[in-house]
């Protein structure tokens, strides 16, 4: 049974050390903090083994107790990780030459934990894409070498079962889950020649019906590919390094959609510029989407990549669902002023707006009650420390890096899928003795000969648009049906039909004779046509339809103009 605190493993010029999680996060009552500058630390998937290297040796201990597992003589251990069951450990050295040995040692290490016996050494020049992917029941380990993927089953590593081979295979994804695992592939394009990435399951690797679904684009330079938790889709994010357009100094990114039975499609996203996030819920039926010039927006989409929710304009680059689907955080860090909007997932409702400023690192603890936000080096190196929230706002704990010293990485203890039940969402903040740190207010800059005089709607840099729910009909996320639409377009057509049928208070009004002034003949139909616009938009409003705030602002003026008609044609 999983324990109710998770762990908090923080790493810095300090050392090493593990705290019990939220919401005291004091020192670990066993395991000591190691005092040597961390390189690298690791939790086990499920949480129970923590590993760590320190420049001297790498060490794993169990998490709960702190009693020992096994001890590695490797100095020069750069990097660490474990495989799904725990069996394996994973550890990489930079690659180097020496006279001794003209080729070079082999790097990329696995190890077995229990005994610590090396299991096999390979070279692993580059430092992108280290570690081998293996499936989360360790049946497929599949590692990238030389355009080709390589293919093991059941930790045997004497021998490669299966390979993949492709022209110029620049990445690859291997799907989790259970079996039969899939891997997504990518291959650059040449001469002409599109980019492409395909599926297939394994160990169906070879022929030209061999893929499960195939899409090609031109516009790519890297791409990013996220599977679902089912595996069931992928999604790819293509980028550019140039926008030849010169619309954008991040290049140009496009979103794809897989899936296994063969459906493709391109996201189609509602406003222009970069694609900064794209995280899938972990129910695996929708994404959301944080995307286009600042204010970003940000969409939900499902598997038919209709969209469910828009979340309005916003200071945002970045999307992170709750580990139970049940809260999603909207968060502008790095260039940004570390703003985060957290909502209930499920009724689409604002639950707080906390700040973090200066924020480079964000992640949910396990249980989906808490966050951790820290300002690392060398991102920053000035302001270093964390904090730890509860999802309301509340600072819980908060912890600063002494003068002179650097915090380089924090990490919450791993946990399987489902150890945490989800828990009803609240709306109040916690009680906390830290409080709260919920964002002021902002104003647009008004330069200072403007100051004195009352602010109005065209002062303002950028046009704000507020969230809408897309969903229709009382099933969410799913579209009308043939039958709703039908009866949608009859009441459309009635209502239509009603108000040509009935006169407007205004626009049908007496016609009058022409006057000797044409001038106020003019402003007179002006004015009408203005009324005609307004009384356009209230219809709109009233059949549900979310106006603009431009829009809003035109209703508000049609007292104003109708006191300047009746003016008009009293004259």
């Amino acid at each position: 049974m999983a324990p109710t605190i998770p762990l908090l493993a923080v790493r810095g010029s300090n050392g090493t050390e593990l705290l019990c999680g939220p919401p005291s996060c004091e020192q670990h009552p066993v395991l000591q903090r190691d005092s040597r500058p961390g390189r690298s630390f690791t939790f086990s998937r499920d949480g129970t083994l923590f590993g760590w290297c320190n420049g001297h040796s790498v060490s794993v201990v169990k998490a709960s107790g702190g009693s020992p597992v096994s001890s590695l003589d490797l100095p020069k251990t750069a990097l660490l990780d474990f495989s799904p069951l725990g069996g394996v450990l994973v550890t990489w050295q930079p690659y180097s030459k020496t006279a001794d040995s003209p080729q070079g040692e082999a790097n990329l290490q696995l190890w077995e934990v229990q005994s610590g016996r090396l299991i096999k050494a390979l070279y692993q020049k580059k430092v992108e894409s280290w570690c081998p992917s293996w499936s989360e029941d360790e049946k497929i380990c599949v590692r990238s070498v030389n355009n080709e993927l390589h293919f093991y089953e059941n930790n045997d590593f004497s021998c490669i079962a299966n390979k993949l081979h492709m022209q110029k295979v620049s990445d690859f994804a291997l799907s989790p889950g259970d079996q039969p695992s899939k891997v997504a592939v990518y291959v650059p394009g040449s001469k002409g020649a599109p980019s492409f990435v395909r599926l297939y399951q394994y160990p169906a690797l070879g022929g030209p019906t061999a893929a499960l679904a195939n899409k090609s684009f031109f516009k790519a330079d890297r791409v990013s590919m996220q599977w679902n938790r089912k595996a069931s889709a992928l999604l790819v994010t293509t980028s550019t390094e140039v926008d030849k357009t010169g619309a954008s100094y991040y290049g140009e990114q496009t979103l794809h959609y897989l899936a296994v039975n063969g459906e493709t499609a391109v996201v189609q996203l509602s406003k222009n510029g970069p694609i900064y996030d794209v995280a899938w819920s972990p129910s695996s039926g929708e994404f959301c989407v944080v995307y286009g010039f600042m204010p970003a927006k940000a969409t939900v989409f499902n598997l038919k990549c209709d969209p469910l929710f828009d979340f309005g304009t916003g200071s945002r680059n970045a999307a992170y669902y709750s580990p139970q689907g049940h809260i999603l955080v909207l968060a502008g860090f790095g260039n940004l002023r570390g703003q985060m909007e957290v909502w209930d997932v499920k009724k689409y409702k604002q639950v707080s707006k906390p700040q973090a400023p200066d924020a480079t690192h964000f992640s949910w603890c396990p249980d989906g009650e808490h966050i951790v936000t820290a300002t690392c080096s060398p991102r920053l190196r000035v302001g270093n420390g964390y904090k730890v929230w509860h999802y309301t706002g509340s600072v819980l704990h908060q912890r600063s890096t002494p003068d002179g010293a650097e915090l380089w990485e924090v990490r919450w203890q791993s946990f399987p899928s489902g150890a945490f039940p989800e828990r009803p969402v609240k709306y109040q903040a916690v009680p906390s003795e830290l409080g709260t740190t919920q964002a002021p207010p902002t104003q647009a800059y008004r330069p200072p000969a403007l100051r004195h005089l009352p602010a109005t709607a065209s002062s303002k840099l950028h046009e704000e648009e507020p969230p809408q729910d897309l969903r229709s009909g009382p099933q969410a996320g799913k579209g009308p049906s043939k039958t709703a639409l039908k009866n949608q377009k009859k009441r459309e057509a009635r209502k239509a039909a009603n108000q040509d049928a009935k006169p407007a208070a205004v626009i049908c009004s007496p016609p009058q004779a022409p006057s000797d002034d044409p001038e106020n003949d003019k402003k007179v139909k002006n004015l009408k046509k203005k009324l005609k616009a307004i009384e356009e938009l209230k219809e709109q409003q009233q059949s549900g339809k979310v106006l603009q705030k431009n829009q809003l602002e035109k209703i508000q003026k049609e007292e104003q103009l109708l006191k300047e008609l009746q003016e008009l044609q009293v004259q």
